[in-house]
């Protein structure tokens, strides 16, 4: 598949999650098979205030590509600077614009979700982003409303591709719902019956099975994954055996999932250093260390502990553990 003039290797995509899909994350999945990532969600405001902490979540390298940076706010102006300063000084593959992030903080000063409630304001933002950047490829990704009165599929849209919107990823709840409730898959296939541009699925896509399911009942274009791919980078590579692109792989072993958490670790420090590196991997720790005897416990200890010998320590434990655990396992065999 292409967007605009982006050619696209593989249809399954690493969804942008606040708080995960830094550097670390992305490559991750960029080397198990994911076609395109995405950058954290960042504030418009803050980039044109040049804050660092938010120019930090942009920063990407060559081999991440195609990347998307994906921006918020509510000001079609401010969005469009933005827009603007991003491509001049990091120059991204797509530039996406959030109009699904339901969290309140976002919501109440309606950037995110709450753009879905004023169709025209959601115009005024999009058109001032396509116009000014007409040389990257601008996507959205959106909610199926903001509540169930107000679904705006496949009306938001038309409106969209009708700005130059060159992809839209819809994930079909409402901001409303939140992430509860069932993800409405129809809502997608309504959508693709509705553009001619290029639609990625969202939503309830935790196993590549379900990857499967989406592109048979929906018929969209590709399938973005964002929480069944959390201490799974090989998800990616499982949904493409399903789809027949590639060889099935193996589960990954025990060992080979310690090897890569450790990695993932390596990666963030290297990326951003000892205090945030350490902070931001005791979710992963949370997702990787799971499904084995004593698990619980070193997801504990390892979520605790309070430097990074201590962390690296623990890896070494369970590391040996891992390989003691599968040799035992073999000779059982």
């Amino acid at each position: 598949m292409e967007i605009g003039k982006i050619k696209i290797s593989s249809p399954i995509f690493l969804a942008p999650m606040a708080g995960v899909t830094d550097y670390a994350c992305r490559i991750l999945s960029k080397e198990m098979g994911a076609g395109v990532v995405y950058s954290e969600f960042v504030s418009s405001d803050g980039i044109i205030r040049e804050n660092q902490k938010t120019l930090d979540l942009i920063r990407f390298h060559d081999d991440e590509r195609p990347i998307g940076i994906q921006i918020f706010g509510h000001s079609p102006k401010v969005m469009a600077e933005a827009a603007r300063y991003v491509v001049d000084n990091f120059s991204p593959d797509i530039l996406d614009i959030n109009y699904g992030c339901p969290v309140p903080k976002v919501t109440k000063r309606g950037a995110g979700a709450a753009a879905l409630k004023d169709l025209c304001l959601m115009d005024e933002i999009t058109s001032a982003v396509v116009e000014i950047i007409p040389e990257v490829p601008v996507t959205v990704k959106m909610r199926a409303g903001w509540n169930k009165s107000m679904i705006i599929v496949p009306e938001a849209g038309q409106r969209l591709e009708k700005l130059g919107v060159k992809a839209i990823a819809l994930h079909p709840r409402t901001s409303v719902q939140s992430y509860s409730g069932k993800a409405d898959w129809a809502l997608i296939r309504e959508l693709k019956k509705a553009v001619s541009i290029p639609v990625i699925g969202n939503g309830d896509v935790g196993t590549p099975e379900k990857v499967l399911d989406m592109f048979e009942e929906t018929g969209c274009d590709a399938v973005m994954v964002g929480r069944g791919a959390l201490g799974n980078p090989w998800f990616f590579k499982q949904a493409l055996a399903m789809l027949g692109k590639t060889a099935t792989p193996k589960q990954p072993t025990l060992v080979e999932r310690v090897h890569v958490c450790q990695r993932h670790f390596d990666l963030l420090l290297a990326d951003r250093g000892e205090r945030w590196g350490m902070n931001l991997m005791r979710k992963h720790f949370g997702w990787y260390i799971r499904g084995f005897p004593e698990a619980a416990r070193f997801r504990q200890s390892l979520v605790t502990s309070e430097s990074l010998d201590d962390m690296r320590r623990e890896l070494f434990v369970l590391a040996d553990l891992a390989q003691s655990f599968e040799t035992s396992i073999l000779s059982a065999q």
